[in-house]
């Protein structure tokens, strides 16, 4: 949608649990020597500020970075991430998915991210560079037209603002698309949680796919501000890597202690 900027909600708890998440699967795929392709179909701009008028105009960020990063263990690889990125932005910066693949991705990895925001997209190319290519079209779109992506091992990252209902129904049918013509890719799915439970029609299209190596991740917190409808984050992963079992586990009990 046009009209979202993640600027307002940056780093905040849905953000930290995603986030988490993905660095710890970004780590265990580069385990190998192989390399692989990233993809993001909602990207933003990749950088944030914290201290900027947008984000301290919802302080989201305090219940979820703030609050939270500390509890994480110092070799995480998201916290590795964040410390690397405020050394070179400064102490308020927090990356979005696309700059923490781009920091934990190694050279001849590929790296493919799309923005349809003019503001976000322009944005997300300076912060960038020549890290990546980045798509300024609509991002089911450029996943449709890429998969199977070169190199054919890699992730594909979900991450819509779902300001358009519509979209909880169209992500069904783009994932049962994408995995059949790339069976082999990590298909992750981020969703808000809501007091309204709209996401829940959705998840149960995306089980009744019967896809392989399905992980569903689920925290939960209190809303972060006063008529906020989000009460939790949720991650819906195909193909699950390795060990990310045990990260979600570790996440979830660091939620429900912080609650």
């Amino acid at each position: 949608m046009l009209s979202y900027q993640h600027i307002y909600h940056a780093g905040n708890p849905a953000d930290l649990h995603k986030h988490a998440l993905l660095a710890a699967m970004l780590e265990r795929l580069t385990e190998k020597p192989k390399p692989l392709t990233y993809l993001e179909t909602h990207s933003g701009r990749a950088l944030y500020d914290l201290s900027s008028a947008e984000a301290l105009k919802t302080g989201e960020a305090a219940a979820g970075v703030g609050a939270l990063a500390g509890r994480l263990p110092a070799d995480h690889p998201f916290v590795k991430v964040l410390t690397r990125v405020r050394a070179d932005h400064g102490g308020t910066a927090y990356p979005g998915s696309p700059l923490i693949a781009a920091e934990m991705l190694r050279e001849g990895d590929s790296l493919h991210l799309a923005e349809l925001h003019p503001q976000e997209g322009a944005a997300l190319q300076a912060a960038m560079g020549r890290r990546a290519k980045v798509h300024l079209q609509d991002g089911y779109e450029m996943a449709m037209s890429l998969c199977p992506p070169e190199p054919r091992r890699g992730l594909l990252m979900i991450d819509p603002s779902y300001e358009v209902k519509t979209e909880y129904v169209r992500i069904p049918d783009v994932v049962k698309k994408l995995h059949r013509a790339w069976n082999v890719g990590v298909l992750v799915i981020w969703y808000p949680i809501l007091r309204d439970g709209r996401h829940a029609p959705m998840l149960r299209a995306l089980e009744a796919l019967d896809l392989p190596k399905v992980l569903r991740s689920e925290v939960g917190f209190p809303p972060v501000r006063e008529g906020h409808g989000m009460i939790g984050s949720g991650m819906f992963v195909v193909n699950t890597p390795f060990g990310t079992e045990e990260e979600a586990a570790r996440l979830a009990a660091l939620f429900a202690e912080a609650t």
